[in-house]
């Protein structure tokens, strides 16, 4: 009996073996599955960084390209800005320049007319005078005339 005990644990003990063996290789099966699986997740993953690295790449090129275009935008504005300051300051020294001639203009006008003024009253009183001379002409010339008349 105890040959027949011996014999059924070592079969017991097989058995357990090959089920082990058999769940092991289970394992194994689905370890490797998932290893695969695994991988070709890895393999996206590594050509969408791939492609990304590619895109980013790209972009900072244009990045890069449209800093450049920016600064020289930039320097050209500042240039143009530059060259209408001189602009605006010399319209605004013309400005200054016609400001001095109305004022100058303006002078003379008052010179002129201040001039004519007191020229006016002198005008005045040397047709008076010229009124009074005549007058006085032409009565003298009447009392010569009736003188003349009377002799």
């Amino acid at each position: 009996m105890l040959k027949g005990s011996v014999m059924i644990v070592m079969m017991i003990v097989y058995v357990s073996v090959a089920l082990i063996a058999v769940a092991f290789t289970v394992l194994v099966v689905y370890l490797a599955r998932t290893l695969r699986s695994v991988q070709h997740t890895l393999d996206n993953v590594a050509n969408t960084m791939e492609s990304l690295e590619k895109q980013l790449k790209g972009i900072t090129a244009e990045s890069t390209e449209l800093l450049h275009r920016t600064n020289r935008l930039a320097e050209d504005i500042q240039g143009k800005s530059e060259s209408l300051n001189t602009v605006f300051t010399s319209v605004k020294d013309l400005g200054e320049s016609m400001q001095g001639i109305n004022k100058s203009i303006r002078k003379v006008s008052e010179n002129v007319s201040s001039q004519a003024e007191r020229q006016s009253d002198q005008i005045a009183q040397a047709v008076q005078w010229g009124n009074a001379a005549i007058d006085l002409w032409t009565k003298w010339k009447s009392k010569k005339e009736e003188k003349a008349f009377k002799d």
